[in-house]
């Protein structure tokens, strides 16, 4: 009985390994194609449709805006100081991309619909960078690109037209596809940004420009 238990145990042991191969070679390829390129791991989906207002008044949705890799941030333009960092930030990443061959949109998608209307949010996005595409909405459409990322947003009592907004900072890097990558946090300087979003670029072989 002793003998059979450990032949049995025997075959457990090389079943077990040959499943651990398999999964290897086919089952988890896929889940690490990012590995050396990521920098942190954020719970849940993130991304999902959503149907927003561009700078020209049309209406665009995540087919439009997601159709090569971008940087999705979510902020208002009266934002006194976090949001305009954060978008230069962004913006300067995508430029030393650029001058490695490589593209990256920056989006801003602002939670400020009130104030933030498609001819404010383009000034805004004109003056953060050539390629940056500003989108705004309805309420109820900023609400649900906001719950599709997972942001948070709430605006303080309004007063007056100066009135803030609290809201999360994460920028998002979305590619086309696959869906979402990476976050970056606030303290990402443009260089680490580029880097990062470069390699994911390379492992997904979203290298080239797109065609205009």
């Amino acid at each position: 009985m002793t003998r059979l238990a450990a032949i049995a145990a025997a075959f457990v042991v090389l079943a077990g390994l040959g499943g651990t191969y398999l999964w290897t070679q086919f089952g988890g390829a896929g889940e690490d194609q990012f590995a050396q390129c990521t920098g942190g791991a954020v719970g849940g989906d993130i991304g999902g449709p959503f149907s927003l207002v561009n700078s020209e008044g049309e209406t665009v949705t995540e087919a439009d805006v997601l159709d090569e890799p971008a940087l999705i941030y979510f902020g208002y333009t009266f934002c006194p100081d976090v949001c305009p960092f954060d978008m230069a930030r962004n913006a300067a990443a995508a430029d030393i991309l650029e001058e490695r061959g490589m593209s990256v949109r920056p989006v801003f998608i602002s939670v400020d619909p009130q104030r933030d209307t498609p001819e404010v949010v383009g000034d805004f996005a004109f003056y953060m960078g050539e390629n940056v595409l500003g989108l705004t909405g309805t309420p109820e459409q900023v609400k649900a690109a906001s719950e599709a990322y997972r942001t948070y947003y709430k605006a303080h009592p309004a007063e007056d037209d100066f009135y803030l907004v609290d809201h999360s900072t994460f920028t998002y890097l979305m590619l086309p596809g696959s869906g979402f990558a990476d976050f970056f946090r606030r303290e990402t300087s443009p260089e680490e940004m580029a880097d990062r979003v470069g390699c994911f670029l390379e492992a997904s072989g979203h290298t080239a420009r797109p065609a205009t």
